[in-house]
């Protein structure tokens, strides 16, 4: 059942949670991804119906040296390796619970996030607030960080050698986290973390792995692309029941 709190979060999603919709075809969404309604949470997506993909070149190196968590902030901070430190205001190191079990990782910082220093706090990360206590995981009790630790001019995408400099730090905070699930939001993010080209439609609703240890991974579509497509807003409540149900298929810590 779909507790109160759920339905209020899912509203605010802009997700029906009573109403059933005939499932539609589309050739986006890969062929053996089951579509769910959000009126039917206990029938999420069969984690064993989504082949495990392994990432072919993302595994997580060797971080050397590895840094505790306050010196790493103080390098990012510190930061000068791209042209990105030219014209920010602030980096946007990451933030949440450093035990948490959830890694949430988004693209690159935006203005206001530039502004104040943290990811997601514009309107994208209340659509992502929203999406997590949907699934009932209260921001407080994840982890949140980016591809890139500086924000792009005009929000464009990131350059790879931008993403290679800053690969070090998120690799770093992954190390230091040891998350049991990745939550990649955004074709940037996944096809970076992956090491892939593969379209996000093709990526979602598979289990991937991340890094020597394997550590899952599932994509999803960002809150900025769901707030332009608000009809993509279903599909990711899908997804992110098909995230709960992969981490409810580990094993304990």
């Amino acid at each position: 059942m779909v507790s109160a709190r759920q339905k209020a979060c899912l509203a605010a999603m802009g997700v029906d949670v009573w109403l059933r919709r005939t499932p539609e075809t589309d050739d986006v969404t890969p062929p053996r991804t089951r579509r769910a309604s959000a009126a039917s949470e206990a029938k999420p997506p069969q984690a064993e119906t989504a082949p495990a993909r392994r990432a072919t070149a993302a595994v997580l190196p060797s971080v050397q040296p590895l840094l505790d968590w306050e010196t790493l902030a103080t390098r990012v901070s510190a930061c000068t390796a791209c042209e990105l430190h030219q014209g920010r205001t602030q980096t946007v190191f990451g933030t949440g619970n450093r035990n948490a079990e959830w890694l949430i990782i988004g693209e690159a910082p935006g203005a206001e996030e530039d502004k104040r220093g943290e990811p997601f706090v514009g309107r994208a990360g209340q659509l992502l607030t929203s999406m997590l206590g949907a699934l009932g995981l209260p921001r407080p009790q994840v982890y949140i960080a980016n591809i890139l630790k500086c924000r792009p001019p005009s929000n464009r995408d990131p350059k790879p050698d931008e993403v290679a400099f800053c690969e070090q730090y998120l690799f770093n905070q992954i190390a230091l986290l040891n998350p049991r699930i990745i939550l990649a939001v955004g074709r940037i993010a996944a096809q970076n973390l992956l090491k892939t080209q593969t379209p996000i439609g093709k990526l979602r609703g598979h289990r991937h792995a991340f890094g020597g240890q394997e550590i899952p991974v599932v994509v999803t579509y960002h809150p900025a692309y769901l707030l332009r497509s608000p009809g993509e807003k279903r599909r990711a409540w899908e997804d992110l029941l098909f995230a709960r149900q992969v981490f409810e298929s580990l094993p304990p810590r």
